[in-house]
């Protein structure tokens, strides 16, 4: 079954099971790479993109709830040039140690700017408890997500999810 997808912006037809989750689907037939295999099972956040503009976990979420739905992955907040305010602010803060996660962390603490750059720590901090660091970054995780909540601020035009 052919489901057209649109992902970063960009439409693409995808031929799959409609079974499949979406996880497999970025990778394996749009080569991109930025949402990870974690658990599998929903459990660990290293899959995390959006669709629309929420958070959803990709290993979870068959192809066939897609059509016609807006998703977007790490790759769609910027570029290695002109990385956007979540990424300026993950590199500015160091808060990568193996880096397994954090798409999936930056993806869902996109979700949350975008509806209030403003959250308070606390709030940055409840919701991004369903993704797992296993490095023990979540301290640089959090001043990271603070500060592209700064960046954002300051330039509401200045990038984003496609």
């Amino acid at each position: 079954m052919a489901v057209n997808l649109t992902v970063n912006g960009k439409t693409h037809q995808v031929d799959a099971d409609p079974e499949t989750p979406l996880l497999y689907v970025l990778r394996d037939n749009l080569e991109l790479n930025g949402a990870k295999y974690g658990c599998g099972i929903g459990q660990c956040g290293a899959c995390t993109v959006m669709v629309d503009d929420e958070a959803v976990l990709s290993c979870v979420t068959p192809l066939l709830l897609l059509e016609g739905r807006r998703v977007t992955t790490v790759e769609g907040l910027g570029t290695l040039a002109k990385p956007g305010p979540m990424q300026q602010a993950f590199i500015e803060e160091q808060a990568a140690q193996c880096g397994y996660c954090i798409p999936g962390m930056m993806m869902r603490a996109q979700a949350l700017l975008q509806v209030d750059p403003s959250v308070s720590e606390a709030a940055i901090r409840a919701h991004l408890e369903p993704n797992l660091c296993r490095c023990g970054t979540h301290m640089r995780i959090i001043k990271a997500v603070m500060r592209a909540g700064d960046l954002m601020r300051q330039n509401p035009q200045g990038g984003g999810a496609t």
